[in-house]
């Protein structure tokens, strides 16, 4: 069978084994982790833009899972849905990244779509989305032959089940699991279609401050619910379903702490009318 191509690599990160590891070199030298973080990390939440803009966020999250003991599969949430669409899953087959495929946990993914409705992505018939597609080479790199579960949930709750089965299931299995969430926050400008204070460096210090801070200070404490209404009513969250069942999944397998290792927008790379904030947050046992 054909693997899912990497239909971003060349543009929104590079699409070569040697340039995408000098990229994550360089990333990990721009955040410090604490080694207590990496020692206990079970999840994260992760951005999505391209790498020049927050690479280096979701490198250093996904770093900070690998520890000594092997991981078997990375089961990761992400997709743009609104609360009424459907759940997605790739359950076989593999996912191209410069560092070589990816296999599909079938496992995991068959039992999975065996308990929920889901629609079916297959190597050949898939929604093009970069929220999973961008944390792919990280995840390769870092963590060799894992397997992953790529699986698209809206924000409503009953994400959360889904979320919560799937380490359910991979507890049982007798996989190490790690999960993580892909989103992006909040939006601001006229190329979204939400200036409400106004433009200009004003603008930038609410989101930073205000907007971003509200849903990013709700995710840390864990409630996968308010999660979702929060990015609902302040629209501080493009995925928040990914993030929340993200947050469910990792409780289940044990996570009871999380901590913000990083934040950043757009603006800060390319100031503009229009910018994205973006988060990176660790779940861990203690």
């Amino acid at each position: 069978m054909n693997a899912r191509k990497a239909i971003l690599a060349g543009s929104w990160y590079p699409n070569s084994a040697k340039a995408c590891e000098i990229e994550i070199k360089r990333f990990l030298k721009e955040i410090k982790i604490k080694d207590s973080l990496k020692e206990n990390a079970i999840g994260g939440i992760v951005p999505h833009a391209g790498w020049y803009f927050s690479g280096s966020i979701s490198c250093n999250v996904i770093n900070c899972l690998k520890d000594k003991e092997h991981t078997d599969v990375i089961i990761i949430f992400g997709m743009h849905l609104h609360p009424e669409s459907s759940n997605y899953i790739m359950k076989e087959g593999s996912w191209e990244t410069p560092f070589g495929e990816i296999q599909i946990e079938n496992k995991l993914a068959e039992k999975l779509s065996g308990r929920f409705a889901f629609n079916i992505e297959t190597t050949e018939h898939f929604v093009h989305d970069n929220t999973i597609e961008l944390q792919l080479p990280f995840i390769k790199y870092f963590f060799g032959d894992a397997k992953i579960v790529p699986i698209g949930v809206p924000p409503a709750d009953d994400s959360f089940e889904i979320g919560e089965a799937a380490a359910e299931i991979a507890s049982k299995l007798g996989l190490k699991a790690k999960v993580i969430g892909s989103t992006d926050l909040t939006h601001y400008g006229i190329n979204y279609g939400f200036v409400s204070k106004g433009t200009g460096p004003a603008s930038v210090d609410w989101v930073r401050k205000e907007n971003d801070r509200r849903i990013i200070d709700i995710m840390l404490t864990m409630d996968s619910s308010a999660v979702i209404k929060e990015a609902i009513s302040h629209q501080n969250a493009c995925c928040s379903g990914a993030a929340a069942t993200a947050i469910a999944a990792a409780k289940k397998l044990g996570a009871k702490h999380a901590e913000s290792i990083a934040y950043a927008t757009s603006y800060d790379k390319s100031p503009g009318k229009s910018f994205v904030g973006y988060t990176g947050i660790v779940f861990t046992s203690s």
